[in-house]
């Protein structure tokens, strides 16, 4: 059997069936690759090996396209289940997501921004389901439903603030051994910026994964004090 990612107008694509599934796959190697301005229909179509429209059945426009290049993303998301403790839970599930934001890190723009144009009830199932079965981690800890809701706003939005911070460190010129030219600060006005400018050396040597993890330490800290004093009520 022929593999779904025979080259672009190969002769054995056309006989590969035509998924959403595999639509969405290469709609998502496409803007790994390219970003999202290079996701256009035709262009899918080429690298599918397809005339456009035949893309329509699976995706009917570009907003299902990007619905569903978030949800063949989240559904990678591993959410542990019980067995553990809620903040080995929730720490273990906020080190995934951060591997599929520099997996995918167009795609975490998506991730965040998309949900605004669209009420809770309404959007496409699988980027509820992260929502869904970390209400129940929570639940499960002793978190009443209301102030589990409560937890997972700061703990998404801590997350999704954290992520975005990381993938804007790029560095200007890897090559280059000085912090202030690697990272392209030597072009800030050094009367304007002088703090910026001096933190060169800790903007260069930026621990992602450990800046979470410090992060996560002092959310949960603050959280646990809210269950005790729950529990205490109780």
């Amino acid at each position: 059997m022929n593999s779904p990612t025979s080259p672009p107008g190969d002769a054995t694509s056309e006989r590969v069936p035509l998924t959403r599934q595999r639509v969405l796959a290469a709609a998502l190697r496409l803007v790994d690759d390219e970003g999202l301005d290079a996701l256009t229909r035709r262009r899918l179509g080429q690298e599918l090996g397809r005339d456009a429209m035949t893309l329509y059945r699976h995706a009917p426009d570009k907003a299902a396209l990007l619905d569903g290049i978030v949800e063949l993303v989240l559904d990678e998301l591993d959410i542990p289940d019980g067995g553990q403790d809620w903040q080995t839970q929730l720490a273990r599930t906020a080190h995934d997501f951060r591997r599929l934001a520099l997996a995918h890190p167009h795609v975490l723009g998506l991730i965040v921004t998309r949900p605004l144009a669209t009420p809770l009830g309404l959007r496409p199932l699988g980027t509820l389901r992260p929502l869904e079965r970390l209400l129940a981690v929570l639940t499960d800890a002793g978190f009443a439903p209301a102030l589990a809701l409560k937890v997972y706003r700061l703990y998404i939005g801590f997350l999704h603030g954290h992520l975005l911070t990381e993938l804007q460190e790029l560095v200007a010129d890897p090559e280059e051994t000085i912090d202030l030219l690697r990272l392209g600060l030597h072009r800030l006005p050094p009367r304007e910026f002088p703090l910026l400018r001096s933190l060169a050396t800790e903007l260069a040597t930026y621990d992602g994964a450990a800046e979470l993890d410090q992060g996560l330490a002092v959310l949960f800290a603050g959280l646990e004090s809210q269950l005790v004093a729950v529990t205490d009520r109780g």
